[in-house]
C-alpha cells in the first residue's frame, strides 16, 4: 500500500490542484484504472497488474514501422501508449 500511496502522490497528486471531494474521487479514480490496467510495474517484467506481459517483438522489419499512439488522460496529467496495427 505504501508503495501505491507514493506512486499515486508522486505521479498525480502533486501535479494537480484538487479542487473539492468530487475533484479528488475522480482523479484518484483514473489513477486506479491507470495504475491497474496500464502503467508497466518493475517486479511484474513491464506488465500491469490486470494486463498479461507484452510480446517481445523478435522481427527486425517490426522495428523500423513502429506506430506508436499516446492517450492522454486527466488533462494530459497521465499518458497512455499503445502499438496501433
Amino acid at each position: 500500500m505504501e508503495r501505491w500511496v507514493r506512486s499515486c502522490r508522486g505521479e498525480l497528486l502533486d501535479r494537480t490542484l484538487i479542487v473539492n471531494q468530487a475533484h479528488l474521487m475522480h482523479a484518484l479514480r483514473e489513477y486506479e484504472t491507470f495504475y491497474n490496467e496500464h502503467r508497466a510495474h518493475r517486479a511484474l517484467r513491464a506488465a500491469a497488474p490486470l494486463r498479461p506481459l507484452p510480446q517481445p517483438i523478435t522481427e527486425p522489419d517490426r522495428l523500423d514501422h513502429l506506430d506508436i499512439r499516446r492517450r492522454d488522460r486527466l488533462g494530459g496529467i497521465l499518458h497512455e501508449y499503445r502499438h496501433t496495427a
